[in-house]
C-alpha cells in the first residue's frame, strides 16, 4: 500500500520502497493560484530533511519547496519545465515535482497522514 505523507509547509511524499515522490499538496497550489515556472532539485543532489530543494512560482508569488526527509534526488519531473501547470491540475499525482531517496526513514514520524494535513489545513481557515 502506497504510503503519503504531508508537511506544515504543504509539501507531500509518496513512498515506494525508499523512493519518495515528492509535490505540494492540492491546498498549496491553490493559494499560489496559476504556475508558471517551477525550478527543480538536479538529480544526485543531496539534502537534509526541511532544506529549501526547489522553487514554484505562480501568477501571484515564488514559494521555496523544502525537503520532506534527508536523502539524495533520483529524479527530477522535467516534464513540468515545459507544462508547470501540470501542477494546478494534478497536485498530488502527475505534478511531482521530484524523487529522493529516504536515508532516514523515522523522519516521517514527524510528518502528517492525510487525516492530519486535512485537520490541519482546516484549521488555517
Amino acid at each position: 500500500m502506497t504510503k503519503i505523507f504531508y508537511t506544515k509547509d504543504h509539501e507531500w511524499i509518496r513512498l515506494d520502497g525508499d523512493i519518495g515522490a515528492v509535490g505540494i499538496s492540492n491546498y498549496a497550489q491553490e493559494q499560489l493560484g496559476d504556475i508558471v515556472f517551477v525550478e527543480l532539485p538536479q538529480p544526485g543532489t543531496k539534502t537534509a530533511q526541511g532544506d529549501e530543494i526547489a522553487v514554484v512560482e505562480s501568477v501571484k508569488a515564488a514559494s521555496e519547496i523544502y525537503a520532506p526527509v534527508t536523502g539524495e534526488i533520483t529524479e527530477a519531473n522535467s516534464a513540468l519545465e515545459d507544462a508547470p501547470a501540470t501542477v494546478n491540475e494534478a497536485a498530488e499525482s502527475d505534478g511531482w515535482f521530484f524523487k529522493i531517496r529516504l536515508t532516514n526513514k523515522a523522519e516521517l514520524d514527524g510528518l502528517m497522514d492525510a487525516g492530519a494535513y486535512q485537520s490541519f489545513i482546516e484549521g488555517l481557515a
